[in-house]
């Protein structure tokens, strides 16, 4: 697994609900601006995906909300891939606050769609690691 990559998050008070607490939605959001942000960091936009005939999707997502969040917290969204040997990858997150305190743990199931074939593409890591101009990011090293 990659080592994490962690964006800073501001918790706003449009994104809560009537008890006040961060929208089980938004949680949702709030990785996957990790994870786009990541790919940005690696050199990865989605205009590059395009052009290689790609694109990520997700197949499963799993949240474990461990404590609230309310309007004016600041968290911190980390996110590290694990890479197997099929057309699959799977993503760790956790969004904690300044204190340490982990709101939530989410996992996700992801692969990268043959945007043509409309199937997913074999070996997805191989992708990242030819499109990234960082592929230690997601744990891969240059070969």
């Amino acid at each position: 697994m990659s080592e994490p990559y962690s964006v800073p998050v501001t918790v706003r008070g449009y994104e809560t609900d009537v008890q006040g607490h961060l929208n089980q939605a938004v949680y949702l959001n709030y990785a996957e601006h990790a994870r786009w942000s990541l790919l940005q960091a690696a050199g990865i936009t989605q205009s590059g995906l395009i052009s290689q005939g790609v694109g990520p999707v997700a197949l499963e997502t799993t949240i474990r909300y461990r404590r609230e969040l309310l309007a004016g917290d600041e968290v911190t969204v980390s996110c590290a891939f694990a890479w197997g040997g099929g057309k699959t990858f799977t993503i760790q997150q956790t969004i904690a606050k300044a204190d340490g305190t982990v709101a939530a743990e989410i996992t996700a199931v992801g692969g990268l769609l043959d945007l043509k074939e409309r199937k997913l593409v074999a070996r997805p890591q191989e992708v990242f690691r030819e499109l990234a101009k960082d592929p230690a990011l997601f744990g891969l090293q240059d070969v």
